[in-house]
């Protein structure tokens, strides 16, 4: 199914904005700098060409008027990854949800693609996968995860692949991953100051240099 035909079938895109920030001193990732633009400008840019809808997860919506994008509120009183996935699904428009964190500024256009290329109608969730562990804060959720996330949330179990095991699940592991981002830096989360220097280390070095793993560091 060609990349029309999914705006077509109705995706969504999430960006969750709704944590303490305590490992990055108390500091908004979303709008950190990194050169000329923030992490969200940043990440922005990226998913406008790909959907018509995007949403924002936080519990302060007054900090993002200014911004293209509709925002919404996190509907569980726990902060977590998942309680943020849940309120974008259940506040979209769409059936189907591409999540991303606000932490990860080098999120590639290629990879967005290859994403909604594998979406089909009949899944719940496409994730990618590397040796048993999942991305699952770069993937696309259907609305159908609802029901089964509210189950979890009601345990108050708040790892988001614990669910996987009830619905349709499609992963795509790394060596095709690779073909879109070749150096993994979609998964580069910029939530420690150190992760912060690096990043901006990274923005200025020649494009040869490589990432050492999906957890946080370039080499």
């Amino acid at each position: 199914m060609k990349l029309s035909d999914k705006q077509q079938a109705g995706c969504a895109a999430v960006i969750l904005a709704g944590g303490l920030n305590s490992r990055m001193g108390g500091k908004n990732k979303a709008f950190l700098q990194l050169g000329k633009q923030t992490f969200l400008e940043r990440i922005l840019e990226n998913l406008q060409p790909f959907f018509s809808e995007i949403l924002l997860v936080t519990r302060q919506p007054e900090l993002y008027g200014d911004y293209p994008l509709r925002v919404v509120r996190d509907i569980y009183r726990a902060r977590s990854s998942l309680t943020g996935i849940h309120a974008g699904l259940v506040q979209a428009k769409a059936p189907f949800c591409f999540i991303v964190p606000c932490d990860a500024p080098f999120l590639q256009a290629s990879l967005i693609r290859l994403l909604l290329d594998s979406l089909e109608p009949s899944l719940d969730v496409i994730v990618p996968e590397h040796e048993g562990f999942y991305e699952p804060l770069c993937a696309i959720y259907s609305k159908r995860c609802i029901p089964h996330i509210e189950k979890q949330l009601a345990r108050e179990d708040f790892k988001i692949f614990h669910f996987f095991k009830n619905i349709r699940l499609k992963t795509l592991p790394f060596e095709i991953i690779r073909n879109a981002d070749a150096k993994l830096h979609s998964f580069y989360n910029v939530n420690t100051p150190e992760a912060y220097r690096l990043s901006e280390n990274k923005l200025h070095r020649p494009e040869g240099s490589q990432r050492k793993n999906t957890c946080g560091t370039f080499s």
